[in-house]
C-alpha cells in the first residue's frame, strides 16, 4: 500500500478521534452552566450524551478504514505502517493516550477477528503517564504566608461559580476550623508550606468539587471541598481530609466526573497524589475517560499476569442463573460470560441482559452499583485455567469461547470489581458488623430507588461488600426503572378457597411488586432478619415505594452525598 493511501487513513483516524474529543470538550464546557441554573436534569442528559459519543464516532470512522483498506483490512504489514505513521503524528499530542486508544478501537473494529494485537496496538505510549513533576499550569497556588481566612477568601474568588455564595463567611469560618481541628492540630505551617488547588472543577450530579493538596509536616496531604447550589446559593458542603472518604468519591460505584481536562495523564498523576490506592485506570474512568480507562485497565491486568502464577478459578459464592462469574484470586476483579441457557424461572436472551448492563453503565449509579467494562475476544493463557473452571465455562458458556494454540479466546464478557457477596460476608460477620452491614443493604437499595432504580431480585447474594463495609449491588439482569414498576399491597385471604389456594388467586401482572413479600427472602440470617425488619420498615411498606416514584415523576432528583451527611457544615440545607 502506498504511502499517500497509509497517510490518508491515519488523517482520518485522527480527524476521527479530534471530532470526538472536540465533541466530548463541548459537552463538558456545558456543565459549569448546568450547575449555575442548576438545572440537574439537563445535566444528566449531557452525562448520558457524552458517553455515547464514543461509538457514535467510531462508527463512522470505522467505515471510512473499512472501505480505504477494502482487502488489506487484515494485513499486518500495513496496519504496522499505520501504526508507526499514527505514533509519530500524535507524539506531540497532550492527550496522546486517548488518541492511541482511539486508534486501538479502530483497529478492533476493521481487522478480521477483532483481536488484542499488543505489536500493532496502543498500550504503553511513552510519557503519558510519567509520575514526574506535574504541569504547574494545572493548579492554582496558595502559599502559607497569607493568613488561613485569607486562603479560603482568594480560593472562593478564585472559583466563583457565576451565582452568589449563600453565607459566604461562614463557608470561610467552617473550612478554617476544619484545617484547625484537623491538620493544625497535628503540624505545624512553615515556609515550605503550600496548597495547590486543581484549576479543573469536577462536576457530578449536584455538586461541584474541588480537588487539592498541602504540603506540611514533609508530605501532602490531600484534601476535597465539595460545593452545592440551592435556592439560597453556593455553598462549601464540607472539607474532607479522610483518603478513605475521598477514594469513595471516585470509586467504581459512581458516575463519572465531568471536567474540562485539558491534560488527563497529568489530572491523573495529581489525583494519584491525592486519591491514594487507585490506580491509573481507576481514574481515567473516574475522570470520564473510560474508553482509556480500559485500555489501561488491559495493560494492568497483563503486567500482573505476568508477574503472578497463580490460576483462574470460579468466584466465590452461590452460581448465577444468567452468570458464569470467575476470578483471578491474586487480582480484585471478577470476570462475567452470559450463559448460553438460562434455565427457568429466567426467560431472557443474551441481549436482553447486554442492555441491562448498558442501562447502568449509563446511568447514574449513586455509589451503589459496581462499574463494569465489556471486552470481545479476551485471551488468557490456558495453562492458567482451573480445570474445575474450565468444566465449567464448556458447560455454560461453550459458544463464547475458543481455543488457539495455548490460548482461551472469550468472544464476549465483562469484568467488574471482585466484592465479597454479602450472603457469605454475613454468614462470618459479627452480630454488630451484620447489623451494620444489613442497614447498608436497605440503605443501597433505597438510594438506588431515588435514582429509578428498582434491582428486581433483591437477594443478598446479589450484592457484595467493600472494603469500607459498603453494599453495593452487581447483578444487573432483572434491573428495572422503579417509575415503571407497580407497587401494591398484596390481597389478604377471606375465603377457604383463597387461604388454601396453591397459586395467587388474584391477577398478578408483569410489572407488579408486593414489598411486604420482601420479609420472606431478603435475610436468611435469623438473628438478624427480625433486628433487619424492625430497622427497616419502609422497605416493606408500599406507599414508601410509591412516594419515591412520584417524586420522580415531578423531575426530582435526589443528591445521593459521597460522604457522610454528618460531616456537613449545615445539615439541614437540602439541595
Amino acid at each position: 500500500m502506498n504511502s499517500e493511501l497509509i497517510n490518508r487513513i491515519v488523517k482520518t483516524i485522527l480527524n476521527g478521534y479530534a471530532a470526538y474529543i472536540g465533541d466530548f470538550n463541548q459537552i463538558t464546557q456545558r456543565i459549569p452552566g448546568n450547575f449555575k441554573e442548576r438545572n440537574w436534569k439537563q445535566l444528566h442528559a449531557n452525562h448520558r450524551e457524552r458517553l455515547r459519543l464514543y461509538k457514535d464516532h467510531l462508527r463512522d470512522i470505522v467505515c471510512d478504514c473499512e472501505e480505504l483498506l477494502k482487502d488489506k483490512n487484515g494485513d499486518r504489514s500495513v496496519w504496522e505502517k499505520l501504526h508507526s505513521s499514527y505514533q509519530e503524528a500524535i507524539s506531540t499530542n497532550e492527550d496522546k493516550e486517548l488518541a492511541g486508544t482511539f486508534f486501538n478501537s479502530v483497529f478492533r473494529k476493521v481487522f478480521p477477528g477483532k483481536v488484542i494485537d499488543e505489536k500493532l496496538m496502543f498500550y504503553n505510549l511513552q510519557g503519558t503517564t510519567d509520575s514526574g513533576k506535574i504541569d504547574e499550569s494545572l493548579f492554582r497556588n496558595y502559599p502559607a504566608q497569607i493568613d488561613l481566612h485569607q486562603a479560603f477568601d482568594n480560593i472562593l474568588e478564585d472559583f466563583y461559580f457565576g451565582v452568589p455564595y449563600y453565607q459566604r463567611d461562614k463557608d470561610i469560618d467552617h473550612l478554617v476550623d476544619s484545617v484547625k481541628q484537623v491538620i493544625l492540630s497535628r503540624y505545624k505551617a512553615t515556609k515550605e508550606t503550600t496548597t495547590q488547588v486543581l484549576r479543573d472543577v469536577f462536576y457530578r450530579n449536584k455538586a461541584a468539587y474541588l480537588i487539592g493538596r498541602t504540603y506540611m509536616g514533609n508530605k501532602w496531604m490531600p484534601f476535597i471541598i465539595p460545593f452545592l447550589h440551592n435556592e439560597k446559593g453556593v455553598f462549601a458542603d464540607t472539607l474532607i481530609f479522610d483518603p478513605n472518604i475521598m477514594s469513595g468519591i471516585f470509586s467504581y460505584t459512581r458516575s463519572y466526573f465531568m471536567a474540562p481536562i485539558a491534560i488527563p495523564a497529568q489530572t491523573v498523576n495529581f489525583l494519584q497524589s491525592v486519591i491514594q490506592h487507585k490506580r491509573p485506570y481507576e481514574l481515567y474512568n473516574a475522570i470520564g475517560f473510560n474508553k482509556h480507562g480500559k485500555t489501561a485497565f488491559y495493560k494492568d491486568f497483563t503486567n500482573h499476569l505476568a508477574q503472578s502464577t497463580d490460576q483462574f478459578v470460579l468466584a466465590e459464592g452461590i452460581k448465577g442463573m444468567v452468570m458464569t462469574v470467575f476470578t483471578l484470586p491474586s487480582y480484585n476483579i471478577v470476570f462475567k460470560l452470559i450463559k448460553d441457557h438460562f434455565e427457568p424461572p429466567k426467560n431472557m436472551t443474551r441481549q436482553q441482559v447486554k442492555e441491562k448492563y448498558k442501562l447502568v453503565g449509563l446511568h447514574d449509579r449513586v455509589g451503589r452499583m459496581a462499574d463494569t467494562h465489556e471486552f470481545e475476544n479476551f485471551r488468557l493463557p490456558l495453562d492458567r485455567i482451573d480445570p474445575t473452571l474450565m468444566k465449567e465455562l464448556k458447560t455454560n458458556v461453550n459458544s463464547l469461547l475458543s481455543i488457539e494454540g495455548d490460548t482461551l479466546v472469550i468472544k464476549h464478557m465483562y469484568i467488574e470489581r471482585r466484592l465479597r457477596p454479602l450472603n457469605l460476608y454475613l454468614e462470618e460477620c459479627s452480630l454488630e458488623a451484620a447489623k451494620h452491614a444489613v442497614d447498608d443493604y436497605a440503605k443501597a437499595i433505597l438510594q438506588m430507588a431515588q435514582a429509578n432504580i428498582f434491582p428486581g431480585d433483591m437477594m443478598t447474594k446479589n450484592f457484595g461488600v467493600t472494603r469500607q463495609n459498603r453494599v453495593i449491588f452487581y447483578d444487573y439482569d432483572e434491573i428495572e426503572f422503579l417509575d415503571k414498576m407497580n407497587f401494591r399491597v398484596k390481597p389478604k385471604p377471606e375465603t377457604y378457597d383463597q387461604i388454601y389456594a396453591s397459586k395467587p388467586w388474584y391477577e398478578i401482572n408483569e410489572n407488579d411488586v408486593f414489598p411486604e413479600d420482601f420479609k420472606r427472602f431478603m435475610i436468611g440470617r435469623q438473628d438478624v432478619k427480625s433486628y433487619f425488619i424492625q430497622s427497616n420498615p419502609e422497605l416493606f411498606d408500599p406507599g414508601y415505594w410509591s412516594a419515591i416514584q412520584e417524586k420522580l415523576r415531578k423531575g426530582e432528583l435526589i443528591h445521593a452525598f459521597p460522604y457522610p451527611e454528618s460531616m456537613r457544615f449545615r445539615p439541614d440545607e437540602l439541595v
